[in-house]
């Protein structure tokens, strides 16, 4: 019963919270601790933490991700991980990331993304949030243009 009474508070509240148009996105601030962890001929493991700011009202959990990761439209690699991040309201949060880099996509257009200024990095997947042990899967879809400079 108590199941059912917070289903119906949840959903409640996120069509409440979807129709006035009140979710703000979570804004990228920075990377840290970027670490390669696993080197393959075909395969190799890179660690990073993400740094966000949550600027909504409210806090969530995040428990998994599932997402490609994209550099200049090419695929960097992979990333699927169960985490249990909280996400703060009105602060920011640290995101651990493990990706999968595919190693024969990493040399696409290598010379192209390292003369450039910019690159564009895109994820796009899925991932689990909610609160009070209710969760729900959504899409996810971000990308961000990052500066670059190695020379």
């Amino acid at each position: 019963m108590k199941y059912l009474i917070n289903s119906i508070f949840l959903t409640c509240m996120i069509v409440l919270l979807n129709s006035c148009g009140g979710i703000k996105d979570l804004e990228f601030k920075e990377y840290k601790n970027l670490k390669i962890e696993k080197v393959g001929f075909s395969q190799t493991t890179v660690s990073v933490d993400l740094v966000y700011y949550n600027p909504n009202t409210f806090g969530l959990e995040l428990k998994n991700t599932d997402l490609d990761i994209y550099i200049n439209d090419n695929l960097l690699g992979h990333s699927a991980q169960e985490v249990q991040v909280q996400i703060p309201k009105k602060q920011q949060f640290t995101l651990p990331l493990k990706i999968d880099v595919d190693m024969k996509n990493i040399f696409k257009n290598s010379l192209t993304t390292l003369f450039s200024k910019e690159v564009t990095i895109k994820a796009t997947g899925k991932i689990k949030v909610g609160k009070a042990n209710l969760y729900k899967t959504l899409p996810f879809e971000y990308s961000t243009k990052q500066e670059i400079s190695l020379f």
